[in-house]
């Protein structure tokens, strides 16, 4: 809104000041404060807010150290993270953009998914929350909107060496005439520690005949839902300790703002060879948005934390880093970047299966861990949760700093 506001009193008035609106550092840095701000300063209003209703977490008896201390600890502190993160993209992005939108579409779909799952734990007293199979509908109905969007609106596009950019595309941006080089709808994504790392995946039903081309979104489609429904799930399985779903969130935001903000450029895209993709760079200001909302959503979580996510939060940050992944071209790079999320994620898989298939086996189940997901795990060896968190914390540290060397590294 007061990009539009800036825009006009620059137009018609020559408002001192008001042409900073133009560049992006400068809204994205004021985002980034501005929801350092809310999420700290506000935040701790809406966890008085949820302790006088009494929203408090139900804690079950794991024989985890210190986990009944936890009971009655106020939770879906979500909402400060999408209110931090919403009020900066709406005062200072350009809300016509559509991967704006789509990731305005996202924090709201995936909120509301985790507020009802929130909800019935709440206030119905119902341990179990949301029935699985609605949050999975749930995170399928997202990837269908974020998939068609992606595949069939005009506005996303990409320039690349072959639709003609290579090297003339310094000599044309010096020129002033970047819009001479086409832009053009694809599906292609890069793929990580890869020479000619252009993957389109067109080529996946090439073999169906010469009109294979208008049916790649029988395959792109499904892909996206199989990205969002897997991240989504592994932030959520990862938000068991204080801090840890937040801290590992803002390590792998902040990453995905590098690559938002170098594709959206047209010089550091050329500079570093990699994929050029008009308008993209405008998500920079969500993320920094998001990532701030992160940041100051862990004054409060960190240990001892004095208010949880709950799934509010986790559903919504797991959708909006798988739809952030997509739209620049880096969902290949997940299991690397989020390497925290799938770790998680696969010890729940690995434990339950190994259990299943022992006790039909051997009449008894036995486990690979002695509690999953993973952290917990280390919680039964006895590690205390500050030094777990920490820990994954340089992990997701590591993985990010591999997940930007792959810009050069191929």
């Amino acid at each position: 809104m007061l990009y539009y506001l800036l825009e006009n009193f620059e137009k018609y008035y020559d408002f001192p000041g008001s042409g900073l609106y133009k560049y992006l550092s400068f809204r994205a840095g004021l985002a980034l404060m501005l929801s350092l701000l809310i999420s700290t300063i506000y935040g701790k209003r809406i966890i008085c807010l949820l302790q006088r209703k009494q929203i408090g977490e139900t804690v079950r008896d794991l024989g985890l150290r210190g986990q009944n201390e936890k009971a009655g600890t106020p939770t879906m502190g979500g909402i400060i993270i999408i209110l931090a993160t919403l009020i900066p993209v709406l005062l200072l992005a350009k809300l016509d953009n559509v991967y704006t939108l789509l990731l305005l579409i996202t924090t709201v779909w995936m909120g509301a998914i985790g507020f009802l799952d929130d909800y019935i734990k709440t206030f119905r007293k119902n341990k179990d929350g949301l029935k699985g199979r609605f949050k999975i509908l749930g995170q399928v109905g997202l990837g269908i909107i974020v998939g068609a969007t992606l595949y069939f609106n005009e506005n996303v596009t990409i320039k690349s060496e072959k639709t003609g950019i290579g090297r003339v595309r310094t000599e044309l941006v010096s020129q002033g005439v970047e819009n001479a080089v086409p832009e053009v709808k694809s599906t292609k994504t890069t793929i990580p520690f890869v020479k000619n790392n252009e993957f389109d995946y067109a080529s996946l039903i090439s073999w169906t005949g010469e009109n294979y081309q208008h049916y790649v979104w029988l395959v792109f489609i499904p892909i996206v839902i199989l990205i969002v429904t897997a991240v989504s799930n592994g932030a959520n399985l990862t938000d068991g300790i204080d801090g840890l779903a937040a801290g590992s969130s803002a390590i792998i935001v902040l990453t995905l703002g590098i690559f938002a903000w170098i594709s959206g450029n047209i010089i550091f895209s050329e500079y570093l060879n990699i994929m050029y993709i008009p308008r993209v760079g405008e998500m920079t200001v969500f993320i920094a948005a998001f990532a701030g909302a992160l940041v100051g959503f862990l004054w409060y979580n960190t240990y001892p934390a004095q208010v949880f996510m709950g799934d509010t939060g986790s559903l919504t940050i797991g959708g909006i880093i798988a739809v952030i992944a997509i739209a620049v071209r880096k969902e290949l790079l997940i299991p690397v970047l989020c390497g925290i999320f799938l770790i998680e994620n696969l010890s729940v898989i690995l434990q339950v299966a190994y259990f299943k298939y022992t006790k039909r086996k051997y009449g008894e189940g036995r486990r690979i861990f002695l509690m999953s997901p993973l952290h917990h795990h280390y919680q039964k060896k006895g590690y205390h949760e500050s030094k777990i968190v920490m820990r994954f914390l340089i992990v997701g540290i590591f993985l990010a700093v591999i997940s930007i060397v792959t810009l050069k590294i191929r």
